[in-house]
């Protein structure tokens, strides 16, 4: 039987909007290991839910704490003075410290809030924050401290991404994030040290680089500013075909995840920039076989993706992070009511927002690597046949 023209109309109006909705909603990122975060940077509790993660995976909330602890505020005069445990609940999907295979749901309470601090700020717009643009959107906005544009909702992102790298390491997949650069103040690559990069507040594996950037971020907060600087992320033993053919290509799926964290503004790999002054010859990674008769390549001016596909190196990028939007120094601006006006932006703020920022872009790596990798389980009728024909 035929649906009445009227009531088959309303159907497609109704599968129209929604999937209008979700595309609008847009709060989830993956297609089969998926992180949805929610909550808002002043409201009652912010928190992930992550479907698509196999059962049997060793879990408990240690695990989640140690990545949110890496970006938690407080903890050094270059990081917002809001006090915040940022402790982790597992609210479902692990039952006797292992995954169930069903969505795990995890909530941080917030406990410090101050939100009186941005009641002013309800009127006129904030230069270089989010606030235009939502109310030009929503036509509504939740202006305190930010709401979903705050960098509180990386939280849900970190505790995602600490499972996502629980299971990397089975994988034997290891991730390496820090600070390459704040303000004029770069790293020395020939001083290098892996292991200094946690023993200082700005996550440099330098530590002459480190004190020479906190210097420079202590003038910046005298002059009431900010600084920006640069990520550098290393992926380590990544197997070599991961990443799908023309869209879903690896680096323009590490892309999309990486450009979607508020205060990123552009991303590179390998050589990045550096190729527009480079001819074929020096660009190009000749390959060789080794003493074990396995195919590498000399030099990794690709950053280990190669047709937008996993080639076996190390997968190198490079992300920019803005200066922190919210400084104390006078800026110009304008008011709902059609007026201009000067404002100095109250309340407790980051001088610099990479440091926090490392274990964020290293999370969302971790989550877009175990998503292509689980795609990648399917490129092959053989691994097919290994998983079923048992």
């Amino acid at each position: 039987m035929q649906a009445e023209p009227a009531f088959s109309h309303l159907l497609n109006y109704m599968r129209s909007f929604a999937q209008m909705e979700e595309i609008m909603s847009n709060s989830t990122f993956g297609n089969i290991f998926k992180v949805t975060t929610w909550g808002e940077s002043h409201g009652k509790a912010l928190g992930a839910v992550i479907d698509g993660c196999p059962a049997g995976l060793k879990l408990d909330e240690k695990d989640i704490q140690a990545f949110l602890d890496r970006r938690k505020p407080g903890q050094n005069i270059f990081a917002t003075p809001r006090k915040e445990d940022d402790s982790v609940e597992i609210l479902s999907g692990v039952f006797e410290g292992k995954t169930t295979g069903t969505p795990i749901s995890l909530v941080v309470y917030n406990k410090n809030q101050y939100s009186k601090d941005y009641s002013e700020i309800a009127g006129y717009y904030r230069p270089g924050h989010a606030d235009l643009t939502y109310d030009m959107k929503y036509g509504f906005r939740d202006y305190r401290g930010g709401g979903r544009s705050s960098g509180r909702e990386t939280i849900g992102r970190v505790a995602g991404g600490a499972i996502a790298s629980k299971i990397l390491a089975d994988l034997g997949v290891q991730i390496t994030a820090y600070t390459k650069s704040i303000g004029p103040v770069s790293i020395d690559m020939d001083k290098f040290d892996r292991s200094v990069i946690a023993q200082n507040p700005l996550n440099m594996p330098d530590f002459e680089a480190a004190a020479k950037a906190g210097e420079y971020l202590e003038r910046c907060i005298r002059d009431k500013n900010s600084a920006g600087g640069m990520i550098e992320c290393v992926i380590h033993n990544l197997p070599c075909g991961v990443g799908e053919p023309v869209f879903d290509k690896l680096d323009a799926v590490l892309s999309h995840s990486l450009m979607s964290i508020g205060a990123v503004k552009s991303i590179e790999f390998g050589n990045g920039q550096g190729v527009v002054t480079c001819t074929g010859l020096e660009n190009n990674d000749p390959y060789e076989y080794d003493e074990n008769g396995m195919i590498r390549k000399v030099t990794n001016n690709a950053g280990g993706i190669l047709g937008g596909i996993s080639d076996g190196d190390d997968v190198i990028f490079r992300v920019a992070v803005k200066p922190t939007p919210s400084i104390a120094s006078t800026q110009h601006t304008i008011h709902r009511d059609g007026t201009t006006i000067d404002v100095n932006i109250n309340g407790r703020h980051d001088p610099v927002i990479v440091p926090r920022a490392v274990v964020v872009v290293e999370s969302m790596s971790a989550i877009t690597l175990v998503d292509m990798l689980f795609a990648s389980m399917t490129s092959q009728m053989e691994q097919v046949k290994c998983f079923f024909k048992k």
